[in-house]
């Protein structure tokens, strides 16, 4: 199986670096080699490599900044990917992308399932649904993973402020009226590599559907909350008591305006995901621990 794999520095897509190789050749590619704010130079990539797979892990990320670069952020995450699909056909391909949560409201007041419909509220919601959007019109066999609140032991997300904030204040005060799962890298990449062998035995067999999935560590949590349970774990793998960190407090989202709207429930039904590939993804605890011990262990 040869595998294209875009955006191989991001959080994702350097943990599918690894758990791809398993399943053949993988060429992985970064932001120099494919530029996403050009989408049309992505189709001679395409057509020169020939790839089986196309695992798309490239995007625009910065969600405040969109507010004020939405034609910028909808080159990258709506444009793009559909002409990647759009290739993908060409050649035969399957399409793997990646989606979020911002793609709804949030005003649900349970879990959002498949079929809800989407109604972003901020300009990084519009641009992903854009993505989407090209992806199912294109013709391409493809599956699409909706995930949240991503974190790893890399790049630039809120785990990793949250340590380092914990050893510079004594003091922190999180959102704690906004719901989600946090979600690992790792687990996004190593559920990714297991539904792609599975997507082309039934590709091989004729009895493919393309869908959209929602792709998350199962357990519902609050900001305020994701941050106590990361201080739990540092402090078990920092001995004597070395955080600064003495109490974290709660606050309203009004209490921590940002240029984007944030949806107040970010919460995705996995249920589909794990009926159709049989899986049984980690707990949002498991995966956390584990992430924070390997993040630590690595800064010793």
């Amino acid at each position: 199986m040869r595998i294209l794999l875009t955006g191989k520095n991001g959080m994702v897509g350097w943990e599918l670096n690894r758990s791809l190789l398993p399943l053949g050749e993988v060429i992985a590619l970064d932001r120099l080699d494919a530029n996403f704010s050009k989408p049309e130079s992505l189709r001679k990539l395409v057509q020169d490599i020939k790839p089986d797979v196309v695992v798309n892990a490239a995007a625009y990320t910065a969600v405040d900044k969109a507010e004020e670069e939405e034609e910028l952020a909808t080159r990258i995450n709506g444009i793009a990917p559909g002409v990647l699909a759009e290739e993908a056909k060409h050649c035969g391909a399957l399409l793997v992308h990646y989606s979020t949560d911002y793609v709804f409201d949030g005003s649900k007041d349970s879990h959002y399932v498949e079929t809800d419909i989407p109604n972003p509220i901020n300009a990084y919601g519009r641009s992903k649904l854009k993505g989407e959007q090209a992806i199912q019109s294109s013709g391409a066999d493809y599956l699409i993973f909706r995930t949240s609140w991503v974190y790893a032991s890399r790049g630039n997300n809120f785990l990793l402020t949250m340590l380092r904030l914990m050893q510079e204040r004594e003091v922190l005060k999180v959102v704690a009226d906004q719901v989600g799962a946090p979600t690992w890298a790792r687990t996004i990449a190593d559920t990714t590599a297991h539904c792609i062998c599975n997507a082309q035995q039934e590709r091989k067999e004729t009895c493919f559907d393309s869908s959209i999935y929602n792709l998350t560590n199962t357990g519902e949590i609050s900001w305020h909350g994701f941050t106590e349970k990361i201080a739990e774990y540092a402090q078990q793998v920092i001995p004597g008591n070395k955080l600064k960190v003495k109490r974290i407090e709660k606050i309203n989202t009004e209490e921590y305006p940002t240029p984007a709207t944030r949806p107040m429930n970010s919460r995705l039904s996995g249920v589909k995901l794990k009926e159709k590939y049989q899986l049984c993804l980690p707990e949002l605890d498991q995966a956390l621990s584990l992430c924070v011990a390997d993040t630590l262990e690595n800064e010793r």
